[in-house]
């Protein structure tokens, strides 16, 4: 069961104690799992959804009939959301791993370095070409199909190794926004950030964060749009109506008290903007989660 932390939801997954595979193959009506985060690696694969929009840390693109993504950072944020798709007949492959490339015995060995390599890009989510796409589509076909883990596993390896052989494959987060090299900007961005994400269900004001950054008002209105592609005010109600969508999925909790919980004080205010960046009302949400639920009971999970 997903569990949210600082507005983003972090997902649970199913890999536990002596699994390190998880498999599901599903049909989707709907795109409205919310913006999460999980420890285990992800390559997700969908096909028959153009018009969806992908988000992985800062990169938003709207995908075209095919999409391939491999994930390895606990810590990057993604989604994928409804936008402009139409359709009704799309496929999600999701094949979550816990296999750590650098670090075991046999994975450390010649064979493996494309697919180390590979993983190491991955922690700022990689797509892949179509030509990539086609020539493992076989592969990601049938392996929700496979009822014997050991030839789950190797058919995820060979996944892996295929891919790791295209050096057209895109990294999709900045480098910025994952903060690989620690710079005085982002050490003054983590903090402003730490602050927010401790008190956003609270009134936030400028002149008490700007105070708190050192900056004058323009100077950090400036600096934060840049770094986060945000204003404050955006960036509040982002992490606002995440904790919201959280609450929505994970509690009973009546939406009234599930807005003020998540620190609006208007229910026609808070409404409003759900429906603006979610594309329904949060007790549209709420059912139409419940339903994904239950759809997706049919659908076969595997893991190894």
């Amino acid at each position: 069961m997903p569990h949210s932390h600082s507005g983003v939801l972090h997902e649970i997954t199913p890999i536990v104690e002596s699994n390190i595979v998880y498999i599901v193959d599903r049909k989707h009506k709907v795109f409205d799992f919310p913006i999460h985060t999980h420890e285990v690696c992800e390559l997700n694969f969908i096909e028959h959804a153009s018009g969806v929009r992908r988000i992985v840390g800062d990169s938003v693109e709207t995908i075209d009939d095919l999409d391939l993504v491999l994930i390895n950072n606990g810590e990057l944020e993604h989604i994928w959301e409804k936008h402009e798709y139409q359709g009704r007949a799309a496929r999600e492959v999701t094949i979550q791993f816990d296999i750590h490339f650098e670090e075991d015995s046999l994975f450390v060995a010649a064979p493996f370095k494309s697919i180390r390599d590979m993983m190491l890009k991955a922690r700022r989510g990689l797509a892949f070409s179509r030509e990539a796409i086609h020539k493992v589509y076989h592969l990601l076909d049938s392996i929700g199909d496979v009822t014997d883990g050991f030839y789950a596993i190797s058919s995820l390896l060979n996944i892996l190794y295929e891919l790791s052989k295209f050096s057209d494959s895109r990294e999709l987060a900045s480098k910025e926004y994952l903060r690989d090299e620690v710079t005085e900007d982002n050490e003054k961005l983590e903090l402003i950030k730490d602050y927010i994400h401790n008190h956003y269900r609270e009134e936030i004001t400028l002149p008490e964060i700007s105070r708190i950054s050192g900056m004058s008002i323009s100077s950090f209105g400036r600096f934060f749009k840049q770094q986060t592609g945000r204003t404050l005010s955006e960036y509040i109600i982002y992490l606002r109506l995440n904790y919201a969508t959280s609450r929505l999925i994970d509690s009973s909790d009546s939406i009234s008290d599930i807005c003020f919980a998540s620190g609006f004080n208007n229910m026609s205010h808070f409404n409003r903007l759900f429906k603006r960046n979610k594309g329904c009302s949060p007790s549209q949400f709420r059912e139409t989660y419940r339903t994904r639920q239950k759809y997706d009971e049919g659908f076969p999970v595997k893991t190894f």
